[in-house]
């Protein structure tokens, strides 16, 4: 499925990078999505990251399920609730076969992103959405194995925005990378991709669960 490169940035609008620095951070953006197109091997990792209960959850606990996965932050302004709010709609258009997707949030913003706040934010999308939080080194990790470019943008009197390539990213039953979605793709073709998936890897006699 071909694709542009063009990377949707969540960040302020009212927020005007240096030229050097946005020109870089678009790069790095389009170096990302040509990756995630080419299927180059390597993309994903597994992880240990804490949901909003304190428990580490790891990709093998959701071993059997669909997963459906997004990088953003609680204090994005459009760009991730817009996101969200269409991942949980394709869940739902799928009926029963939604029941085979699992939708997981990291927060790129573990400094501002608190448990409670992560709890709230999941729940105000999906029922089964989980919100994930590591240390800056954890979310540094499996973000560049996703292949998704972040980075702190100050603002004035000490405040910030977080900058990042919004990706939606499709996992097998397996934990391993299917497809990506790039940033403001409806639900309709959220849906198609995940019923794509959810019935061609639907688990058999001999399947990992």
């Amino acid at each position: 499925m071909r694709r542009g490169l063009a990377v949707l940035i969540a960040v302020a609008a009212a927020f005007a990078l240096p030229a050097r620095a946005a020109d870089d951070f678009e790069k790095a953006g389009e170096r990302a999505e040509a990756e995630l197109a080419a299927h180059v091997p390597g993309i994903g990792t597994d992880f240990q990251l804490r949901d909003p209960a304190g428990r580490v959850r790891t990709l093998r606990d959701f071993g059997g399920k669909v997963v459906i996965l997004y990088f953003g932050y609680t204090f994005c302004p459009d760009v991730c609730p817009t996101d969200l709010a269409q991942i949980a709609r394709a869940i739902r258009d799928l009926g029963p076969l939604g029941r085979e997707v699992q939708p997981l949030f990291v927060t790129l913003d573990p400094a501002r992103d608190t448990p409670k706040a992560l709890r709230e934010y999941a729940a105000s999308f999906h029922p089964r959405l989980i919100a994930l939080r590591g240390t800056e080194a954890e979310t540094r990790r499996v973000a560049e194995a996703f292949r998704v470019p972040y980075r702190k943008v100050p603002l004035a009197r000490g405040a910030y925005d977080i900058e990042h390539a919004a990706f939606t990213f499709v996992l097998d039953r397996d934990g391993h990378y299917v497809d990506y979605l790039p940033p403001g793709t409806p639900a309709g073709r959220t849906t198609e991709v995940l019923r794509e998936v959810v019935e061609s890897t639907a688990p058999g006699p001999t399947s990992r669960r």
